[in-house]
């Protein structure tokens, strides 16, 4: 959990990051956050492969601000593996392509899951 708390320590409270989203995140069931981080990566690849470098930015900090208040998320704690890794491909491909083994492909079918299942109701 060092990283949440870093995070809490580096991270000025605005946009997702205030309390009362944050305990509206916390209602939503795993998949559900999941899904709604998939949908800023959607953005951040979308924008980035459309060279729209503001937009990219501005969509893979809000991802990133997901991505956080999904690892402080109590009910998360035996999923906080999975979502470090997928937070971890997620940076390396915004950073550094995919020379780093991720595509955009990848990685929109990773979230592409969640989703559906969120979609779906499971």
């Amino acid at each position: 959990m060092k990283i949440v708390e870093n995070l809490e320590k580096s991270t000025k409270l605005k946009g997702y990051l205030t309390p009362s989203f944050q305990k509206r995140w916390q209602r939503f069931a795993f998949i559900e956050q999941m899904a709604n981080v998939g949908m800023e990566v959607f953005r951040t690849i979308k924008a980035k492969s459309k060279q729209d470098e503001k937009s990219a930015e501005l969509a893979f900090k809000r991802a990133m601000e997901l991505f956080d208040l999904t690892l402080q998320d109590p009910k998360n704690e035996k999923k906080f593996g999975e979502v470090v890794r997928a937070r971890e491909s997620f940076v390396d491909f915004f950073k550094h392509g995919i020379q780093c083994g991720q595509s955009a492909e990848s990685i929109n079918n990773y979230f592409y899951n969640f989703n559906y299942l969120a979609r779906i109701g499971v």
